[in-house]
């Protein structure tokens, strides 16, 4: 869901624009507060760290321009609403994604919101090509860099510094030699896409392991291979024989 902040001196209109956005889009946006003020709005941007904030230009005492003169940073998208379209040059000016003409109405908030989709979707894939060259292997080094997605960007790290990725859900957790766990909001097959087939291997569906620090295979009763930390894994009896030829491989 958008986390949102409505931002608008009279409350028939925060009213009004928090039962349109609840009406025709339900479990899209949480709306995290309702502010008459600018003043209020600071105060709640720095609480609650929006994805959108819907902001009144005319309000008593500051207009809505003031809001970007007050913060110390804008790290979210501005939807200006406002009873003048006059207005719209201002909110461009200050890189408003756009702005809704009141009163507001279904047809021009679904387009603005179209907007904002549309944006959203081209930053992901912007990310995705960022993450995408800093895993291309240019120099066929099993100790190359992989670029690991992270909530305020990405991490880097050495291919070979990561033990085994275990996944949980919609989550993967990446076991690294010195010990830490560095839990991504990724799946298991979108981190087994960024790193080397020649040296990481699935041998279940909830692990891929790193060929290298793999030191024995036990085939009695259970499938478990052992780690050079201790560690053992299951190996499913799908993936075994796969397993097997990407050890014989490796040697």
């Amino acid at each position: 869901m958008i986390k949102t902040i409505i931002v608008d001196d009279e409350f028939n209109a925060r009213e009004f624009l928090e039962k349109l956005l609840t009406r025709y889009f339900p479990d899209k946006f949480l709306i995290l507060d309702k502010c008459e003020s600018v003043d209020e709005a600071i105060v709640s941007i720095e609480k609650y760290n929006p994805e959108l904030v819907f902001l009144d230009v005319q309000m008593p005492n500051k207009n809505g321009f003031q809001l970007f003169k007050e913060l110390n940073k804008v790290n979210f998208e501005v939807i200006f609403t406002t009873a003048h379209s006059e207005f719209a040059i201002d909110a461009i000016k200050c890189s408003a994604l756009d702005y809704l003409l009141k009163p507001i109405n279904y047809i021009d908030l679904l387009e603005t919101i179209k907007k904002y989709d549309d944006k959203q979707n081209k930053a992901s894939q912007e990310e995705k090509l960022r993450l995408l060259l800093e895993n291309i292997d240019t120099g066929g080094s099993e100790y190359n860099r992989i670029a690991l997605p992270t909530e305020n960007g990405f991490e880097l790290l050495k291919t070979n510094s990561i033990l085994y990725c275990e996944a949980d859900s919609n989550y993967c957790k990446i076991v690294c030699l010195d010990g830490r766990n560095i839990i991504l909001s990724k799946t298991l097959k979108y981190i087994e896409e960024l790193l080397p087939n020649s040296i990481f291997q699935r041998i279940h569906k909830s692990y891929l392991v790193n060929l290298n620090y793999v030191t024995r295979f036990n085939k009695t009763n259970e499938l478990l291979v052992e780690l050079t930390n201790g560690e053992t894994l299951p190996v499913s009896v799908r993936k075994k024989e796969d397993f097997i030829n990407a050890i014989i491989q490796k040697k």
